[in-house]
């Protein structure tokens, strides 16, 4: 499975953005996807993850009710729209698939992407 992530960018605090992660090699209704962010300096942390036909997602507390996962499995692409940005929002984001399980380890997850910076200015 490769993953393709991209939609980073330069934002002001309180702005938005939509990331997305492009996959490819395997089916992708049969993968679990997630989202994790890694600030420079510190560990990478799990922000969401969404289930095989999108009915259910999870989140970390840290951005429940501004950030929200979608996919779109006709298209093979998993979404994270960020909402009420702010400056400890800054990381690199990463995607990262399952086809057996999901969860809030970074452990569960066999397939990654290469991140998409996200910077949020004050």
């Amino acid at each position: 499975v490769q993953l393709q992530a991209s939609g980073g960018g330069l934002v002001q605090a309180g702005g938005s953005l939509r990331l997305s992660c492009a996959a490819s090699g395997r089916t992708f209704s049969m993968l679990y996807m997630g989202w994790f962010r890694q600030a420079p300096g510190k560990e990478r942390e799990f922000v969401g993850f969404i289930n095989r036909n999108g009915g259910s997602t999870y989140y970390a507390d840290s951005v429940k009710g501004r950030f929200t996962i979608s996919r779109d499995n006709a298209k093979n692409t998993v979404y994270l729209q960020l909402n009420s940005l702010q400056p400890e929002d800054t990381a690199v984001y990463y995607c990262a698939a399952d086809s057996q399980q999901i969860g809030v380890s970074a452990r569960l997850y066999e397939y990654w992407g290469q991140g998409t910076l996200v910077t949020v200015s004050s």
